[in-house]
């Protein structure tokens, strides 16, 4: 070891930003034998999940688009080995492994075969650590005398000079440190879900007694389990959002002296759709959904506040109805086939919004929040030029796909000549071989591009009146069913 003194394992990292200092020196590992158990240690440390990257740069060859596919292929985004997989040139092969980088939790990597790196591979790497403070290990397996001076000097030509220096298969190990534990490869496995029966078309007021009466005991459970999710959902949101207004002025007073209804406002109908999608964005069939949505009616019946959607929401398009849950395995999915982050986020937005793709290209850069939680889209802004804006079309952002999306903006962003109006999804959805392609890529089957729908998405229709009227005794629990079954 050299006299610089390496920072101990627990140390905390430097925030990342752009630019910014990196938090750790770049350790500069001499494996003078070439002994395979430090070869073997290096893949064995590895662990994608835990932010830990070992990338094994394509032998003959100096292309830094390489290596930047090499970091890709690392973290476990190997789509474009594919055959007529997209192929990225060298700048937006960086940026995309900047941007999973900033947008997932990989902070330490290992880069082999060090001593025959270049001066632009090392360019790019030392830009690589600057904008996202990752932990760099450079691994040099028996560089010969003029080799390890060339590649110092290399170093100090990109700028890496705070660099220390562990020498020999001994020190060498102990600095890579013990492998990794733990499931590290292969997809994760399915989701068990009980699958609901088809159930009643009834109205709010008769829908929880009919499926009482059609169902048997343990689908019941199920879908009144649904049921109750949709109420309390519905109650603790009014609670949260609307805290003084069950019972609001402001309604016109006709003859018989009972204030009318009262349309809800703009934001206050844009917070109503984040609020229907976010409940159905998670639901994993079309018959969970429609439980979800019958029980926050109930919910807001309970508050005075008269919720109307669609009658058959199941022949409708939008959350819950035309989506697919984002699951452990659908990232894992997308995100091995779709190294481009514009690629990636496209896809997954169809499986959550399940919009229309005419939709979902409208999504701007600025549309999506900044710990990317919503997607808000403002159709009429550009449909209805010159007429006073509606609400916009508001989409919850699952939690596992938010590393996506924030990849995505963040990709954007780092392109030349952008601005925040610009679109999140261009030349994503445009021509119909490549729109296939990309579709193809994923290998996921997406309900929104087969669904017959026309109209509007489900929850952008449902409006929303409070009814000035006293709010009924509703019980935090719902009051259980006596009569007898059929």
């Amino acid at each position: 070891m050299t006299a610089a003194t390496l920072p101990p394992a627990s140390a905390p990292q430097a925030a990342t930003a752009p630019a910014a200092p990196a938090a750790w020196p770049v350790r500069l590992l001499l494996d003078n034998d070439d002994d395979h158990a430090v070869h073997r240690a290096a893949y064995q440390w590895a662990d994608p999940t835990r932010g830990r990257i070992t990338a094994d740069p394509t032998p003959h060859t100096t292309s830094p688009a390489y290596l930047a596919l090499d970091v890709l292929r690392a973290m476990g985004r190997d789509g474009f080995s594919r055959e007529g997989a997209e192929r990225m040139s060298t700048d937006p092969a960086w940026r995309a492994v900047t941007c999973w980088t900033l947008a997932t939790s990989v902070h330490e990597a290992i880069v082999l075969r060090a001593h025959r790196l270049t001066v632009e591979r090392l360019r790019r790497l030392a830009a690589w650590r600057a904008d996202t403070g990752i932990r760099l290990t450079l691994l040099a397996h028996a560089p010969e005398r003029d080799d390890e001076q060339r590649l110092r000097e290399h170093l100090t030509a990109v700028g890496l000079v705070d660099v220390v220096t562990a020498r020999g298969p001994a020190a060498v190990l102990d600095e890579i440190g013990p492998a990794a534990t733990g499931r590290r490869f292969g997809p994760p496995p399915h989701d068990h879900v009980y699958p609901l029966p088809t159930v009643p078309r009834s109205s709010v007021a008769a829908f929880r007694a009919d499926c009482w009466r059609r169902q048997n005991e343990t689908d019941f459970a199920h879908t009144d389990a649904q049921y109750r999710a949709g109420y309390s959902a519905a109650r603790t949101w009014l609670a949260r959002t609307l805290p003084h207004q069950s019972s609001p002025a402001g309604g016109t007073e006709p003859a018989n002296g009972s204030p009318e209804p009262t349309a809800w406002s703009l934001q206050e109908m844009e917070a109503l759709r984040f609020f229907l999608a976010r409940l159905a964005s998670s639901s994993p069939s079309p018959q969970h959904t429609v439980a979800r949505v019958r029980g926050a009616q109930a919910g807001f019946l309970s508050r005075s506040v008269l919720l109307n959607v669609p009658d058959d929401l199941t022949s409708c398009a939008g959350p819950g109805i035309t989506t697919v849950p984002i699951t452990p395995r659908i990232v894992h999915s997308i995100t091995l086939r779709l190294p481009n982050p514009l690629r990636a986020a496209a896809v997954a937005a169809l499986l959550f919004t399940g919009t229309a793709k005419s939709l979902l290209s409208m999504t701007q850069i600025a549309s999506v929040d900044d710990a990317g939680t919503t997607v808000a889209i403002d159709r009429d802004s550009r449909t209805n030029i010159g007429e006073p804006p509606g609400p916009r079309h508001m989409y919850a952002v699952p939690p596992r796909a938010r590393s996506l999306l924030r990849a995505a903006v963040e990709f954007r962003r780092r392109t030349p000549r952008t601005a925040a109006g610009h679109g999140l999804f261009a030349n994503c959805f445009g021509t119909t071989p490549r729109f296939e392609a990309l579709i193809a890529d994923a290998g996921l089957p997406i309900p929104a591009l087969v669904h017959p729908h026309s109209e509007d998405d489900w929850h952008t229709v449902a409006r929303c009146w409070h009814l000035h009227t006293p709010a009924p005794p509703a019980p935090d629990a719902l009051p259980r069913l006596v009569e007898l079954r059929p």
